[in-house]
Order: C-alpha cells, then structure tokens, then sequence
C-alpha cells in the first residue's frame, strides 16, 4: 500500500503547484478551493480572504503523488523532521531537479557521487520542504 505525503503550505500552495510544475514537471491531477467545498468550514476556521486558498490538490511527479493544501493558512509553514525523496533516471535529471529546486531555496549537501548513488544531493526549496534528489544505484551508468 503506497503512502501519499501531503504539505500544508499556510497560504502558498498555488505558487508551490506552479513551481513543482515548472522545476519538476509536476502534473496537476486535482484542485479544489476552499470556496468549492461541498461543505464549509465552521466561521472562524479560515481567516477572511481564505475562499480561493487550496483546500486540496494532488499533482503527480513522475509515477508519485504528492498531495497539497494552504492548510488553515495561520501563518508561515513549517517543514521540520522529514524530506521528500525524488528519485531521477540519471545523472543530468538529478542536476535539472536539484537545480531548480536550489533557485530560491538552500543547497545543504551538493549533489555528488555516493557510496550509495552516482548522483545525490540535498536541498531545501524556496518553501521551506527538503527534497532528497538521487539516481538510484541501480539507474548507475
């Protein structure tokens, strides 16, 4: 059974859909907004404003979903103790992913040769979330 991260962006997660879009080739597969919920929240939940905020995407990279909201948008996310692990078919994907990820973002270990990968590397993205981008040892050329 596979297991389905899903982020809370507090706000940015049109711009995050967009980016993944552009910086990994992420594909849209759902959206809904806060205003086209079949059920509104209880007053108070959202802040004034909030209608149009993303209540639920799912955008595939690759083969793998990541699911996406704005969450209850209280403030700036936070992306404390996980990665999200991104798998390239070689060398030259890793680089095009790792790169634009790292725009906007923090390189926290250079994507490089491991024990245990022809190409690694580690890298928050301009949202706050740490990507792990390697070449299987397998992919290996």
């Amino acid at each position: 059974m596979p297991i389905t991260p899903y982020l809370f962006y507090e706000g940015r997660a049109e711009e995050a859909i967009a980016f993944y879009g552009t910086a990994l080739g992420a594909e849209t597969i759902m959206l809904m907004r806060n205003s086209d919920a079949p059920d509104q929240p209880p007053p108070g939940m959202l802040p004034p404003g909030s209608e149009n905020k993303i209540l639920h995407a799912e955008i595939r990279i690759g083969a793998d979903a990541l699911m996406i909201s704005d969450g209850f948008c209280a403030g700036a996310a936070k992306f404390d103790g996980f990665g999200v692990s991104l798998p390239a078919s070689d060398a030259e994907q890793a680089g095009r992913f790792f790169n634009a990820l790292a725009d906007g973002g923090e390189v926290r270990m250079p994507l490089g040769k491991t024990f245990f990968s022809p190409a690694f590397g580690m890298v928050v993205d301009r949202f706050g979330v740490l990507w792990m981008v390697a070449v299987p040892q397998e992919n290996a050329q």
